[in-house]
C-alpha cells in the first residue's frame, strides 16, 4: 500500500489509522481553524482547508485530513479554552443528546479532492458536578472537541450512540475507506 499523508498530529487519528493498517506519515497543517458556519458545514470546510494546505507541500500524494466538532441544539462546542470552559461544556452535555460531526477530505495524486462528512448522535447520562470536576482535573478534556474523549474516561457517560464510534473519535474509518477507494487508493498490493 502507498503511504498517505495524514494532515493531522492528533493521537486519536494516528491510533485509528494504525489500527486500520494504513501506512501513513503525519504533517501538521498550518491553517486558520476558525469558521462561523454551522458544525456540519464547518467540518467539511476545515478538513478541505487542512488537506489543501498539506497538498501544496506534498503534491502527487494521497492526502487525508479531518475535522471534528460537537454541537448541541445547533451551538458548536469546539475545544475548551480553559478548565472552566470544559466544565461548562460537560454540564451542557449532561443528560442530553448531542451531535458529533466529522468532516473528511481526501486528495488524490491527480489533485482531485473528495470531501464528505459524518454525523453521530451521542447521548450522555446525567453527570454529577463532582464527576465533571474530577474529569476536568484529569486534563483529558482540554484538547478535545466538546471537552470529552469517547475512548477515554467519558465513555462511562455514553448511554447511547447512534452512529460511528470511530467518527466520534475523529476519523470515520468506513467513510475513509470508501473515499480512498474512490480516489484510486490501492488497499491491496499489486500482484
Amino acid at each position: 500500500m502507498e503511504t498517505l499523508v495524514l494532515a493531522s498530529q492528533s493521537p486519536r487519528r494516528i491510533e485509528l489509522l494504525r489500527l486500520a493498517g494504513i501506512p501513513f506519515e503525519t504533517v501538521k497543517p498550518d491553517v486558520d481553524e476558525s469558521c462561523t458556519c454551522s458544525a456540519p458545514d464547518a467540518v467539511t470546510i476545515l478538513s478541505a482547508r487542512k488537506a489543501l494546505e498539506v497538498c501544496r507541500h506534498y503534491p502527487g500524494r494521497f492526502i487525508l485530513a479531518a475535522d471534528t466538532l460537537v454541537a448541541i441544539n445547533g451551538s458548536v462546542l469546539g475545544k475548551p479554552a480553559s478548565e472552566k470552559d470544559a466544565a461548562a461544556m460537560l454540564r451542557a452535555l449532561s443528560g442530553r443528546t448531542h451531535q458529533v460531526y466529522t468532516g473528511v477530505s481526501v486528495i488524490a495524486p491527480s489533485g482531485n479532492i473528495l470531501t464528505e462528512s459524518d454525523q453521530s448522535d451521542v447521548t450522555f447520562c446525567d453527570i454529577s458536578d463532582e464527576e465533571i470536576s474530577a474529569y476536568v482535573k484529569s486534563g483529558e478534556p482540554l484538547d478535545k472537541a466538546g471537552a470529552y474523549a469517547i475512548q477515554g474516561r467519558a465513555s462511562m457517560w455514553v448511554s447511547h450512540l447512534d452512529g460511528n464510534y470511530t467518527s466520534v473519535m475523529g476519523l470515520p474509518l468506513c467513510l475513509i475507506r470508501s473515499m480512498l477507494l474512490r480516489a484510486g487508493y490501492q488497499f491491496l498490493p499489486n500482484r
